[in-house]
C-alpha cells in the first residue's frame, strides 16, 4: 500500500507569520503555487495561505499589500502523517474539501500532498478523481 510520502512534494517554500500579503503573494506568482505554508522558526507548521485566502480574506475587503500574514491565514488546518496511505489521505481531502494536504511529522512539515499529485499515482487516480468530483460539487441552495 502507497503512503503519502511516497507521493508529497518536499521542496515546499513556506514563509513566517512576520510576512505580509504582498510577500505571499509574490512568493506564490514566483513559485506558480497556489498555497504557502506558514511556518515558525523550527518549520512547525502553524497556518497556511492559499490563493483564494488572499482574494476573500485579503484583497476582496481592501486590505492593502503590508497586512500581516497572520489576517489571511487558515489556522485550523487539517495535515495527515507521512505514512498516511494515498487513499486515507484522499478521504480526507474530499471529506474536508482541500485540495492540498500539508505532512507533518511531529509537528513540523516535511510535504505537502495536492490532488495533482494523487493523480500521477495510477492506483490513487481513482480516488483522487473522486475527490475532486466531491471537492468541485456545489452544496444545494435553498
Amino acid at each position: 500500500m502507497k503512503v503519502v510520502k511516497d507521493m508529497m512534494t518536499t521542496d515546499i517554500e513556506s514563509c513566517s507569520v512576520d510576512s505580509n500579503v504582498y510577500e505571499i503573494a509574490k512568493k506564490m506568482s514566483d513559485k506558480e503555487v497556489g498555497s504557502i505554508p506558514i511556518c515558525d522558526e523550527q518549520n512547525h507548521l502553524i497556518g497556511m495561505v492559499t490563493d483564494r485566502d488572499l482574494v476573500v480574506r485579503g484583497y476582496a475587503q481592501k486590505k492593502a499589500g503590508s497586512t500581516p500574514v497572520t489576517d489571511v491565514m487558515s489556522e485550523e488546518l487539517v495535515t495527515c502523517e507521512p505514512n498516511t496511505s494515498l487513499k486515507e489521505a484522499s478521504g480526507v481531502m474530499s471529506e474536508k474539501q482541500i485540495r492540498r494536504l500539508p505532512i507533518v511529522d511531529q509537528g513540523k512539515l516535511v510535504g505537502i500532498v495536492s490532488l495533482g499529485d494523487l493523480s500521477l499515482d495510477k492506483y490513487s487516480n481513482e480516488a483522487a478523481g473522486h475527490a475532486l468530483e466531491e471537492i468541485s460539487e456545489r452544496p444545494e441552495l435553498h
